[in-house]
């Protein structure tokens, strides 16, 4: 897995709180930066970023309490995503790379999004992966996307509420979390389920996810309902993938027509998968990002 790549280890320091990132980098040519999503880590791209190799410089990142970067203590603003995107901004310049495009699935995505937003001067592309903006889909909770999110409620629980209640079984919930979310584990290769579990079995790396999402419910709430205020659109051209088999896709409101509410050049369309494209159609997800990163 990510043969070729060499795996680095780098400590960041930034007005939001340093730590240590772990990564993999491969490849020659433009810079893009891949951010993975929860439960998982730069794994997720093993299908993907060697290909994206063959004529870019590719970096894999752990986020911040996930895969093996480094768990910062404090509260749920230690784990927002401008944090998290400040984290990879100050990996990207000790690599020698001052601008860059950036993928993010999940919470990546979202970091991508608070990226492109914060640091527009660095990032040329953005594209996110089978996400709606975070102001949206809290504003939009009916009953269907309340059971689908449901997570979305009881992971900013306080602590220790779902630290303890998943700590029971904690690989059972996370095969659980992977093949509901992707239709099953058929997709996950076995090194890759392997890394998450490692991650996953750390009660401090639980804990850091779960920040993660307390984080997303109130520091990065807050800051995308300011940016929305102000009237602030991701400037950078803008590709938004999702599931046809999914969530994102089947509410009432357009995917690219929300995604143009908060950015200003979009572009995208369905891929026939569930939640995790990257691993269940690596090669459709291949198929729209070479011709968006190369343009």
């Amino acid at each position: 897995m990510f043969d070729g790549f060499r795996r680095v280890d780098v400590d960041v320091e930034h007005d939001a709180g340093g730590t240590r990132v772990h990564a993999v980098v491969g490849g020659d040519g433009p810079p893009v930066i891949l951010l993975h999503g929860f439960p998982e880590s730069h794994m997720m791209w093993h299908a993907v970023a060697p290909e994206l190799a063959a004529d870019h410089t590719v970096v894999a990142p752990d986020l911040r309490g996930y895969g093996e970067s480094g768990i910062p203590a404090g509260g749920p603003e230690a784990y927002s995503f401008r944090a998290m995107a400040d984290d990879q901004v100050a990996l990207m310049a000790q690599l020698g790379y001052e601008r860059f495009a950036v993928v993010g699935h999940d919470r990546g995505g979202r970091v991508a999004h608070r990226m492109a937003l914060d640091h527009p001067d660095l990032v040329q592309r953005a594209a996110v992966l089978d996400i709606m903006p975070t102001t949206h889909v809290y504003d939009s909770v009916d009953q269907r996307l309340a059971t689908a999110y449901y997570h979305w409620f009881f992971y900013p629980q306080p602590e220790p509420v779902p630290e303890r209640l998943i700590g029971a079984d904690p690989i059972w919930y996370l095969h659980m979390l992977l093949g509901s979310w992707g239709g099953s584990l058929d997709h996950v290769t076995a090194e890759a389920l392997a890394g998450y579990e490692r991650a996953f079995a750390d009660p401090a790396r639980r804990h850091a996810m779960l920040q993660d999402y307390r984080a997303g419910a109130t520091v990065d709430l807050a800051l995308d309902r300011a940016d929305a205020a102000a009237g602030r659109l991701v400037t950078a051209p803008l590709l938004v993938l999702w599931g046809a088999r999914g969530v994102v896709g089947t509410g009432p409101d357009g995917v690219l027509e929300v995604w143009r509410t908060r950015a200003a050049d979009v572009r995208g369309q369905a891929v026939d998968a569930a939640h995790f494209l990257a691993e269940e159609r690596p090669a459709d997800v291949l198929a729209a990002l070479r011709p968006f990163l190369q343009a």
